[in-house]
């Protein structure tokens, strides 16, 4: 079993960037594929990035392709989402997601576990 907690979002301006980390409990961290997903008022939740276990394969939302970039450190049991070029359509709850099974599904439902989520907001 893992805990993830997410940390990094804020209020930022359009064009700005952001990063975020997730932090995970326990001593397994490498034995996760990893997710960013997030949800904005009102609509359900959107695959964002995912990285597998090994970190040598990422996928991206269409949407923040070019934009966005997932990594991980699992020495320090820690995965990243650095945001560049902030748009107001990117303002959601961000919230990080660890799969024992499926590397790089874009399918909530694919994930076991999850953070409580971090809130990012971009002005116009």
């Amino acid at each position: 079993q893992v805990q993830l907690v997410e940390s990094g979002g804020g209020l930022v301006q359009a064009g700005g960037s952001l990063r975020l980390s997730c932090a995970a409990s326990g001593r397994t961290f490498r034995r996760y594929a990893m997710g960013w997903f997030r949800q904005a008022p009102g609509k359900e939740r959107e695959f964002v990035a995912a990285i597998s276990w090994s970190g040598g394969s990422t996928y991206y939302a269409e949407s923040v392709k070019g934009r966005f970039t997932i990594s991980r450190d699992d020495a320090i049991n820690t995965m990243y989402l650095q945001m560049n070029s902030l748009k107001p359509e990117d303002t959601a709850v961000y919230y990080c997601a660890a799969a024992t099974l499926i590397s790089g599904s874009k399918d909530s439902r694919s994930y076991d576990y999850w953070g409580q989520g971090t809130q990012v907001t971009v002005s116009s």
